[in-house]
């Protein structure tokens, strides 16, 4: 699988550029899997419901599944949490895994960054980030610059650097 990180500071857009980035790569027929990672407690469940009563009574896992879907809970009991390698070997291979945050972790990632945010920008300090994307023109960096705004060239970023086979022909940039 192809792993590649969507990073960079909070409120700078790689939600918005990840939900834009998998129609990109799937019209090139590609198939493509997220994993998101989350600084706070969140919960997929509903108090209340079946799964989230066996959950309560100390189900270590809780598996959901209908005709449209199927969900897989997992309680860290101990407060560990997962390694991205360990969330990873969960999923069922895909083209191009895109990964939203662990930006502490090894792996190639594309650092989204707004001028305005008045952050620095993580590439300085952090040779994981392979591209910056940046609304801002004038920006210069070590490493390429890619437009924030069209994700159909920073979807051909990801394929060239994985030296993908097209399976379908897309935009050029």
């Amino acid at each position: 699988m192809n792993v590649i990180g969507i990073s960079g500071w909070s409120g700078n857009g790689k939600t918005t550029l990840l939900v834009r980035l998998i129609p990109a790569l799937r019209e090139r027929g590609y198939s493509v899997s997220t994993i998101k990672h989350a600084h706070h407690k969140f919960d997929i469940d509903t108090p209340g419901k079946d799964s989230f009563r066996h959950r309560e009574a100390g189900a270590a896992e809780v598996l959901v599944s209908s005709a449209n879907r199927w969900a897989l809970m997992h309680e860290n009991r101990d407060g560990e949490e997962a390694t991205l390698d360990e969330l990873i070997a969960k999923l069922s291979p895909v083209d191009i895994l895109l990964v939203e945050g662990f930006k502490t972790e090894d792996f190639p990632k594309i650092e989204v960054w707004r001028t305005e945010s008045g952050t620095r920008p993580r590439y300085m300090s952090d040779k994981t980030v392979i591209a910056l994307a940046t609304p801002a023109s004038d920006v210069e960096a070590p490493i390429p610059v890619l437009d924030l705004n069209d994700e159909q060239c920073i979807a051909e970023f990801i394929i060239q650097h994985f030296k993908l086979e097209k399976a379908t022909h897309g935009t050029a940039c």
